[in-house]
């Protein structure tokens, strides 16, 4: 739920990149990072466990406006790819009013995909949040591998896989070479900030 604060017209708004384990979630919000500097209210922080990271910070949308007289700042965060950080990833989406879904393209992140995005599910309901009504964008990353020989699942599959019923809007994107980062990142912005205006305005 999106933190309002009266004393200084500010409102809070928290959006998690989520996904498996070496997906692209990190590198997605390493890109924003440098692409939008000057907007970047605090310092990258990554929190670092054994082979796994966390990272956050605030940013300040480029062209989002007021909402009702609110300056909205924006905070971005991933959580922990790996299994064995699910309660960090479980308190990492406390509070959380958009997800991005970051899935792996690769053929052999297939289960993987899948398993996490059941897990989003889980997690959420432990907060009496449903997948099917937060703002939820899906992202298939590394389309870059196309060009090796990687085999690669195409988006006709992902899609069937992970958005066959949640009909989230999805892109397919580099994180590695900004393809597709910011208009992810646009888009669940956007949706976020209409459910949050429906919610509390």
């Amino acid at each position: 739920m999106a933190l309002i604060n009266v004393k200084t017209r500010e409102v809070q708004i928290k959006i998690v990149y989520y996904g498996p384990g070496r997906g692209g979630k990190t590198t997605n919000l390493e890109y924003i990072n440098n692409t939008y500097r000057k907007q970047i209210k605090t310092e990258m922080v990554s929190l670092k466990t054994q082979d796994d990271r966390t990272l956050f910070f605030d940013f300040l949308p480029f062209d989002v406006g007021q909402i009702k007289g609110f300056d909205v700042t924006i905070q971005l965060y991933t959580v922990p790819g790996q299994v064995k950080y699910n309660a960090t990833r479980r308190l990492v989406l406390r509070g959380v009013d958009g997800v991005v879904f970051v899935a792996d393209v690769q053929k052999q992140m297939r289960k993987k995909n899948i398993d996490s995005l059941n897990q989003l599910y889980e997690n959420l309901e432990t907060y009496n949040l449903d997948l099917f009504k937060v703002p939820l964008v899906m992202q298939y990353n590394k389309i870059d591998l196309k060009k090796t020989d990687i085999p690669i699942l195409p988006s006709m599959v992902l899609q069937k896989d992970l958005n066959s019923l949640l009909r989230a809007p999805a892109f397919e994107a580099s994180a590695l070479k900004g393809g597709n980062v910011i208009p992810t990142l646009k888009k669940i912005i956007s949706m976020t900030l209409a459910s949050i205006q429906e919610q509390v305005f």
